[in-house]
C-alpha cells in the first residue's frame, strides 16, 4: 500500500526526517563508524556551503556515550562485588554516625560517598593498579569527603582495625585514628595527596600526569601504562582550580589522566544547576578544550525504554528537564515520576504503561549501574591521544532513604535513627540482628568468606593496595660544601644581586654529575626577568612534542630552546600550575622512587599570598623542594608600585611549619642555603624557602667563626643537628631582619 500524501508542512518535514533517519541507519548498519562520521560532516559542509547558518552546539543528547552494542560484559563476580560493595556503604556510614554519637558535632560525609560507591568499587575490582608488582601503579586523587568510603573498604581488607574506624577523626586516642580527609602528613602510609581543599586534587592530577610524561622522557622513569585517576564532585568544579588547567590536558595529549566527576546535580545547599544541567555544561567545556567526554547518565534498566525510542522522544525528553526537577524526581514516588516526567506526552506514557510505580522508581542511574560504569573506565583506560573525563549521574545520599536521599539536608547528615538504620540495613542486606541495629556496629565477615577471598584476589591481580605510600628511594647522599666553596669568598667589591648568584648556583647543580639530572627548575613566564635564559640553551625547555618551529632568537646564543628531554618546566602564567608541578616533583621521591628536587622561582609577592592553599597541599603532600622568591622585599621592584614589593611572604610562611625559611643577604647564605638539598634523611619532610632580590651589591665573604658555628654541634655523623643549629641562627637573623624592617 502506498503511503498517503502529507496533507501539511508538519507531515512533510516527519517524512524527511524519518527517510533521513532510514537512510542514516543503513549506513551504520555496514558496521563502519568512519564511514558515517565522514557523511555526516560531508553533509554539514554543504549546509554550510549552501548558506544554511548551522548552530553550533558543544553538547551531546542527554543520553549515556556508550550504547549497549558496544558494551563489554563485566568480568568477575558481580554478586559478590555487590555484597561487597553493600559492607562498605554500611561501615562508611556506621563510622561517621558513632564518631558523631561520641562526640557532637565532629562531623564527617556519609552522603558522598553513597552516592560514589559504584565509581570506586568498580575502579578498586577492575582498575585501579597498585605499587606492588613493579613499584610503577595508579596514582589516585580520592575526592576528599568520601574518605570514609576508603577507609571502610581499608577495613574490610585488613589493613585498618575496628579500633581505627572508631576513632575516625579522634587521631590523638589510644590506639591511634584515622583523618577526617586525605592527610599524607597524618597517615603518611596511607594516603599519597591532600584533596579536600575543593579545586586542589583536580589541578594537581594534571600537573601530576604532565610530570609522570616529563619523567618518562627524560630517562628518569620507565615509560608505563599507568595512569592518574582523579575523583571529584560537580560541584567542586566551580572552583577556579578545577577547570582552570584543563586546556593543558589537551595540549600536551595527556591520554594517561582520567577524571571522573560524581554528578550527583547536589552541593552542600542545594542543587548545582537548579534551573540549567550541569553534565550537559562540563561537557560543553570539556569537548572544547580536547578532551574525550564519556557520558554515564542512565543505567541498564533503561536500556529497552531507549531501544523503543524510535522517534527520539525520550531522549528529546531526558534533554529538557532541568537537575533542580531530576532531584524532585529523585524524593518522590513513582506515580509522581510517571506523572511528571512521562506524563508530558502521550507517546511516552504508552511507552511505560507495563512497568508500575515501584518499577519507575527503581530505574538506576548509569552511576550506580556497575556495567555502565566499568564500559566507560575501559573506554577511558583505552582512549589514545587525549585526557579522558567520565560524567557519572548518581543520587547523592543514594541508600539513605528517608534520611537525606536525595535531599538538600544530605551532605550535612552526620546522624542516623534506629528506624533509618533498619532502612538502610535491609536495603543492602547487612547481616546485623535487631538487638545489634541501635549500636550501629561495624561488620567483617570472616577471612575465609567468599567477599574477603575476592577482595584479597582482585588486589593482587592489580598490585596491592590502593590508597598506599611507600618511601623506597634511598636518600641523597652528596656534599655540596666544595660546588659552592666560591660563593663563600664574595665578590671582592663586584656588585652582583642575589638573583643573579643564584642563577650561578642553579647552572653549577644542573652540571653537577651525580644530582644535574634530578634538578626540576620551574617558572612561570619570568625566566628573562631573573636572568635565567641562559638555562634555555643549556638543558633546554621540556615540551612532549619537542620544538616544531624555528625560534625566531635561533640565530642567537640563547635561543628558546624546546626539547622532549628539556629538563625546565616552563609553565606560562600561572603560579597555580607551577606549584602543582611543584608537589609532583617533590613528591616523586614517594609516587615514583625519584629523588627529583624541584627549584620554584616566582615573583615573590605571587608565592604565599596567591597560592598559599597549594603551598599547605604541599607541605601536607611531605614534598621536598626549594621555593625562591624573586624580586623580594619592599624596594625590589619599586617602580611597580606595591602590589610587586613583597615584605610580608616570610610572615605568612610562618604558618606552613615544615616549610623553612630564609631571607638571605648575600652570596655565601645562599650557598647555605642550597646546601639544605632536601635529602630526606631526617626530620620528616620540608620545602625551604626563601627570598631573591634584584638590587646588584658587593657580595661579602663569610666571617670564618660564623662557617665553623653553622659547621658545628652534633657531629658530623649528624647532619639533623648541623641543620637544627642552622635553623636557630637563620631564625635568629631573620627576627632581627624583621625588626629592622617592620612590615607596613
Amino acid at each position: 500500500m502506498r503511503n498517503p500524501a502529507p496533507k501539511d508542512n508538519a507531515e512533510l518535514e516527519a517524512l524527511e526526517q524519518r527517510e533521513w533517519r532510514e537512510a542514516l541507519d543503513y549506513v551504520i548498519q555496514q558496521g563502519d563508524r568512519g564511514r558515517v562520521e565522514r557523511l555526516l560532516a560531508t553533509v554539514r559542509q554543504h549546509a554550510r556551503m549552501s548558506g544554511v547558518p548551522l548552530p553550533f552546539t558543544a553538547v551531546t543528547a542527554y543520553v549515556n556515550t556508550i550504547q549497549p552494542d558496544e558494551e563489554t560484559p563485566l568480568p568477575g563476580s558481580q554478586e559478590i562485588e555487590r555484597r561487597i560493595k553493600s559492607l562498605i556503604r554500611w561501615n562508611a556510614m556506621a563510622m561517621v554516625v558513632r564518631a558523631n554519637r561520641v562526640s557532637e558535632g565532629l562531623g564527617g560525609h556519609i552522603s558522598t560517598y553513597a552516592s560514589a560507591a559504584t565509581l570506586y568499587e568498580v575502579a578498586f575490582n577492575h582498575f585501579f593498579r597498585g605499587k606492588g608488582r613493579d613499584g610503577d601503579g595508579d596514582v589516585v586523587y580520592f575526592q576528599g569527603h568520601a574518605s570514609p568510603g576508603i577507609y571502610a573498604r581499608a577495613f574490610l581488607e585488613g589493613r585498618l582495625s575496628s579500633e581505627k574506624l572508631d576513632n575516625f577523626r579522634h587521631e590523638l586516642r589510644p590506639g591511634g585514628g584515622l583523618s577526617s580527609y586525605p592527610h599524607p602528613w597524618l597517615m603518611p602510609e596511607f594516603w599519597e595527596f591532600p584533596t579536600v581543599s575543593m579545586g586542589l586534587g583536580p589541578i594537581m592530577s594534571i600537573y601530576q600526569a604532565r610530570f609522570n610524561r616529563y619523567l618518562e622522557d627524560r630517562g628518569l622513569k620507565k615509560a608505563s601504562t599507568s595512569k592518574v585517576w582523579a575523583f571529584l564532585g560537580d560541584g567542586e568544579t566551580d572552583e577556579p582550580e578545577s577547570l582552570g588547567a584543563i586546556s593543558l590536558a589537551a595540549r600536551e595529549k595527556l591520554d594517561n589522566l582520567v577524571w571522573v566527576i560524581n554528578c550527583n546535580l547536589q552541593r552542600l545547599d542545594g542543587p548545582v544547576r537548579g534551573n540549567g544541567q550541569i553534565i550537559q555544561e562540563l561537557e560543553a567545556i570539556f569537548r572544547g578544550a580536547g578532551w574525550n567526554v564519556i557520558k554515564v547518565l542512565w543505567g541498564s534498566d533503561w536500556d529497552p525504554l531507549l531501544a523503543k525510542d524510535h522517534d527520539g522522544l525520550l531522549a528529546k525528553r531526558m534533554g529538557e528537564v532541568v537537575d533542580g526537577q531530576y532531584q524532585k524526581y529523585a524524593v518522590e514516588p513513582g506515580s509522581y515520576f510517571r506523572e511528571h516526567f512521562f506524563g508530558t506526552d502521550p507517546r511516552l506514557l504508552e511507552m511505560v504503561k507495563h512497568m508500575s510505580d515501584d518499577q519507575l522508581k527503581r530505574l538506576r542511574l548509569g552511576g550506580h549501574d556497575p556495567l555502565k560504569v566499568f564500559n566507560a573506565y575501559k573506554r577511558a583506560t583505552e582512549t589514545k591521544g587525549q585526557p579522558t573525563v567520565v560524567l557519572a549521574r548518581t543520587i547523592k545520599g543514594y541508600g539513605m532513604g528517608e534520611a537525606g536521599e536525595g535531599k538538600n539536608i544530605t551532605h550535612q547528615q552526620k546522624k542516623m535513627n534506629e528506624a533509618d538504620l533498619r532502612s538502610f540495613r535491609t536495603r543492602f542486606g547487612i547481616p546485623i540482628s535487631d538487638e545489634q541495629i541501635a549500636d550501629a556496629p561495624f561488620y567483617r565477615p570472616p577471612d575465609d568468606s567468599p567477599e574477603l577471598q575476592y577482595i584479597r584476589e582482585r588486589r593482587k591481580a592489580l598490585g596491592g593496595s590502593v590508597p598506599s605510600r611507600t618511601v623506597r628511594v634511598e636518600p641523597l647522599k652528596v656534599g655540596l660544601e666544595g660546588l659552592f666553596e666560591e660563593f663563600y669568598k664574595g665578590t671582592e667589591g663586584r656588585k652582583a644581586s642575589t638573583t643573579m648568584v643564584f642563577v650561578r648556583m642553579l647552572t653549577k647543580l644542573l652540571r653537577d654529575k651525580e644530582i644535574g639530572s634530578l634538578i626540576v627548575p620551574i617558572v612561570p613566564d619570568e625566566a628573562r626577568t631573573f636572568g635565567m635564559e641562559s638555562l634555555f640553551r643549556a638543558v633546554g625547555i621540556y615540551s612532549h612534542v619537542g620544538q616544531k618551529y624555528d625560534p625566531v632568537d635561533m640565530d642567537t646564543l640563547l635561543y628558546y630552546k624546546e626539547a622532549q628531554d628539556g629538563q625546565i618546566l616552563e609553565e606560562g602564567i600561572t603560579e597555580a600550575g607551577s606549584m602543582s608541578s611543584f608537589i609532583a616533583a617533590g613528591t616523586a621521591y614517594a609516587t615514583h622512587g625519584v629523588n627529583t628536587i624541584p627549584f620554584f622561582i616566582y615573583y615573590s609577592m605571587f608565592g604565599f599570598q596567591r597560592v598559599g592553599d597549594l603551598i599547605w597541599a604541599g607541605a601536607d603532600s611531605r614534598v621536598r623542594g626549594f621555593l625562591l622568591g624573586g624580586t623580594a622585599g619592599r624596594t625590589t621592584l619599586a617602580g611597580e608600585g606595591l602590589q610587586h614589593q613583597d615584605g610580608n611572604s616570610h610572615v605568612f610562611s610562618l604558618c606552613y611549619p615544615n616549610c623553612v625559611s630564609y631571607d638571605p643577604a648575600y652570596a655565601f647564605e645562599l650557598a647555605r642555603d642550597a646546601a639544605e638539598l632536601p635529602r630526606g634523611d631526617s626530620e620528616g619532610d620540608v620545602s625551604l624557602q626563601s627570598g631573591r632580590r634584584l638590587e646588584r651589591q658587593a657580595q661579602g665573604a663569610i666571617v670564618r667563626e660564623r662557617r665553623d658555628l653553622e659547621r658545628s654541634g652534633g657531629g658530623a655523623g649528624d647532619p639533623a643537628e648541623v641543620r637544627r643549629r642552622r635553623r636557630r641562627l637563620v631564625g635568629h637573623e631573620l627576627r632581627r631582619a624583621v625588626s629592622r624592617r617592620p612590615c607596613v
